[in-house]
């Protein structure tokens, strides 16, 4: 790189975040000049002191004696802006990182902060520098313990050129306590639930979030948890993430029995496409009614339930709300079992999720279709004749779009919740009757251990402009899928041709309107194909979906 008068002038490159420039001296390089100060001495200098146009740059004590005028210095600051920049676009500007100076943070440790910044020292030019502390400043930022952060280059020692001392500025958060609370309906299982949250931040000086939640639904699920989460401990590359947790889900309107979980779950890799947790939990299924079915009430009691979680995911979508195109996949391995106790829930389950969506070019038309599938089998010995522990079986959670869902074979457009797969008749109450008037209540859903779902969506603009330009667009949609039992010695009745002319299938059109946080559609669902005891309908219907 050629050496320029900006060259001579500045200790390393300017730059535009710094508030302050550094400049020195330059003595002129002119014979005549030189000797004409020689002889008019301390007079002549005093009258070059009133002619600012005469010196390029002026020293700091100087302008101290004699500032410039308000219009000069910008002029000045103006011409090296545009010379900076003239040159950022021509050439590769070289540069190191020498050093990095935190100030502002009176409880956070350092090494929480420098270790968001670790890629600024790879940098070889400004260019990749900026580059560098911008996702920095961001990653920074989402740790959400300080109210403002910035970053500044500073020159750094003249006897190393090319370097830059980097300084971050960070105000930390006066308020630490926050907390959320709504309320939200599921229209599908016609329930509802409060949510509740309280949070804590950097209360160690870690980044540490600590957390207290409490979620209540009448007819369903309540949980009470706290939790810890540390984005960095030193020498580990994964965060710290504990949770504290008991929850007690109601199933007696589906299954005839009630699940209540104490359990505690450790985070032990967590990454942008893998997650490892492990889980140590105490499990209690209970029968209030007792009416449930044969296979509900062998499982009834306690169990110890002793798990790793692994998970690989990547979503490369442009939209998880409305995907127009790209691919994502979920990849699920749970293994139960991992301590000899007797009460030990032993089993295997695996689910995989597969998205594609392929735009079409028009009126913004894609095409978006998966398939999902999984299984979970007992371990152990004898483990064919035993029966998968109920609460990790497969059952559908309700009609949310699998469009934005991402987490297995759980959803079929316009079926219930628990709304199909095997089912056993009820146990009759002491004076010989069903309780309840409908068929739903004289059988238990009891699930499946092998589930397959797909599905196909034709999403495309509609031809109103302004609905175009708040993203609400139409649909056409299709779904099938089907859950069957394996364990027990059912695998040997299994058929593929069976289990496909078998599976429940539905087809549908509607609107959406997304939103960043989720998208609510009003479709018309036509069930083409339902069995059993299945529990699918016909008809216009509004709903929620979340992406997962």
């Amino acid at each position: 790189m050629e050496n320029s008068d900006e060259d001579d002038e500045f200790p390393f490159p300017p730059n535009p975040i710094n508030a302050t420039n550094h400049i020195e001296e330059e003595h002129q390089s002119d014979d005549d000049d030189d000797e004409e100060n020689d002889d008019d001495g301390e007079e002549e200098n005093d009258d070059n002191k009133e002619e600012d146009e005469d010196n390029d740059v002026v020293s700091l004590y100087q302008n101290h004696r004699n500032p410039q005028s308000s219009l000069s210095q910008l002029r000045k600051q103006r011409l090296k802006l545009e010379t900076l920049t003239q040159r950022f676009s021509s050439e590769l500007v070289p540069i190191r990182v020498h050093n990095v100076l935190i100030n502002g943070n009176t409880k956070t440790k350092d090494w929480i902060i420098e270790a968001e910044f670790n890629a600024i020292h790879n940098a070889t030019t400004v260019q990749d520098l900026l580059r560098a502390l911008e996702i920095a400043l961001s990653r920074l930022q989402s740790l959400e313990i300080f109210e403002s952060s910035k970053v500044r280059l500073e020159p750094g020692p003249p006897e190393l050129p090319n370097t830059a001392n980097v300084v971050i500025d960070v105000v930390e958060a006066v308020n630490k306590v926050s907390g959320e609370f709504g309320v939200f309906t599921k229209p599908v299982t016609s329930s509802w639930t409060a949510e509740g949250t309280l949070k804590y931040k950097n209360l160690l000086g870690y980044g540490d979030l600590w957390d207290a939640s409490a979620a209540y639904g009448p007819n369903q699920a309540t949980e009470l948890s706290v939790g810890v989460y540390a984005p960095r401990l030193k020498g580990s590359l994964t965060p710290l993430v504990a949770r504290l947790s008991m929850l007690s889900q109601d199933w007696q309107e589906f299954s005839s029995y009630k699940d209540q979980l104490l359990s505690m779950s450790l985070g032990l890799i967590s990454t942008k496409h893998h997650d490892l947790a492990y889980t140590l939990g105490w499990r209690t299924l209970t029968d209030p009614s007792q009416m449930s079915s044969r296979s509900i009430r062998r499982q009834l009691g306690h169990g110890l339930l002793s798990s790793l979680k692994y998970t690989y995911k990547f979503d490369r979508r442009n939209s998880p709300i409305r995907p127009t195109k790209g691919y994502a996949f979920l990849s699920t391995t749970h293994i139960g079992g991992l301590t000899p106790h007797h009460r030990s829930l032993r089993f295997l389950r695996q689910e995989f999720d597969v998205r594609y969506a392929v735009p079409f070019g028009f009126y913004n038309t894609a095409l978006n279709f998966g398939i999902s599938a999984g299984a979970v089998f007992p371990w152990g010995h004898g483990f064919m004749d035993k029966p998968s522990p109920f609460p990790e079986r497969f059952y559908w959670s309700g009609d949310f779009s699998p469009v934005c869902t991402l987490g297995g074979p759980m959803t079929l457009w316009r079926f219930k919740t628990r709304g199909l797969g095997p089912t056993e008749p009820r146990r009759k109450s002491r004076d010989g009757i069903f309780d309840g008037y409908d068929d739903s209540s004289r059988w238990d859903s009891i699930g499946g251990d092998l589930a397959v779902t797909a599905f196909a969506d034709l999403s495309f603009d509609l031809p109103v402009r302004w609905l175009r330009e708040h993203g609400i667009h139409g649909h056409v949609f299709a779904s099938a899928g089907n859950t069957t039992k394996l364990t027990q010695n059912e695998y040997k009745n299994f058929s593929p041709r069976k289990f496909l002319d078998s599976c429940r299938t539905s087809v549908g059109c509607g609107f959406v309107i997304p939103s960043r946080l989720f998208r609510l559609e009003g479709n018309y669902y036509y069930i083409l194909r339902q069995v059993g005891h299945d529990h699918g309908r016909t008809g216009f219907r509004f709903g929620f979906s979340a992406p997962s």
